[in-house]
């Protein structure tokens, strides 16, 4: 299924629990945006986690569905609550409280993109901004909620990998005995997904040779929060992939390395998803 929100891929047969997606790597601007922002294409594209969705193409040849977002970031973020509401942007919202995330900007409707650069002069209506989230926001998280109801009724748990990328400068200053780290996984300190999920799917990183850490400095934000449900069998977690090892940050282009890092990524997509069929119903026997 593919239209102007969202793509959906789905396997010629389910076979795992896990549902992959890919909410920022949306690159389809509509004319509303373009005809509106003070930036270049360029500019805006810097809020994107672009390439992601190609870097876990594969997933459906393993038997999981991948949700990715067409629509962009810098139009609406999918991987904010639609309530995160930013007065500084959208005309008619009263500030309510401390959010630091619309207050940099970063709402669900973003201000801002990379480097605090305004996306806009000046505000935009209130319509405006509840039209986006109707036809965009609620259309993604609708098929999402699908997805993963339909996991947990066919295989009795739900494994949502939901999958980013970040600014290498994000990480840049950490190290991790002596190494940098290339993957974060997020899991909100163990409150979106169980130890034993997370310990399984960061092994499958390790075991080609990626530098891995936890919930530093990224440990996952809406998606996580809303959809992570361990004690119901419903986990959530986040994966952020530093964008210098695939990608001209710059330019934002496939750099040299990102064939070899999707043919990489295509073992650790293989063994995500075997996780997902460690519980399949004696119907399947």
């Amino acid at each position: 299924m593919t239209n102007a929100v969202f793509d959906l891929i789905e396997p010629q047969q389910i076979l795992s629990a896990v549902v992959f997606a890919s909410p920022h790597s949306g690159a389809v601007y509509p004319e509303a945006l373009k005809n509106k922002t003070v930036l270049t294409r360029r500019a805006l594209r810097s809020s994107e986690d672009a390439f992601v969705d190609q870097l876990f193409a594969a997933a459906p040849g393993f038997g999981a569905p991948l949700i990715c977002a067409q629509v962009p970031r810098a139009f609406v973020d999918l991987n904010r609550s639609p309530d995160e509401l930013d007065p500084a942007l959208i005309a008619g919202i009263r500030k309510q409280g401390h959010n630091p995330r619309v207050a940099s900007g970063l709402g669900v409707i973003p201000r801002v993109v990379s480097n605090g650069r305004s996306i806009y002069r000046g505000k935009i209506p209130l319509a405006e901004a509840e039209s986006r989230l109707r036809d965009c926001w609620h259309p993604y998280h609708q098929a999402l909620q699908f997805l993963l109801a339909r996991a947990h009724d066919q295989f009795g748990q739900a494994i949502l990998v939901d999958c980013h990328s970040m600014p290498h400068e994000a990480i840049e200053n950490l190290s991790v005995k002596g190494r940098r780290p290339e993957i974060v996984l997020g899991d909100r300190f163990g409150a979106s997904a169980s130890s034993e999920v997370v310990d399984k799917i960061e092994a499958a990183f390790v075991a080609t040779g990626l530098n891995v850490v936890r919930n530093s400095p990224f440990a996952g934000a809406y998606i996580t929060q809303a959809y992570g449900r361990p004690s119901r069998e419903q986990h959530a977690i986040q994966i952020e992939i530093d964008r210098s090892i695939y990608m001209d940050e710059r330019q934002i282009r496939p750099n040299a390395n990102f064939d070899m890092l999707r043919g990489v990524l295509n073992d650790v997509i293989r063994d995500i998803a075997a996780i997902g069929q460690s519980q399949l119903p004696c119907a399947a026997e």
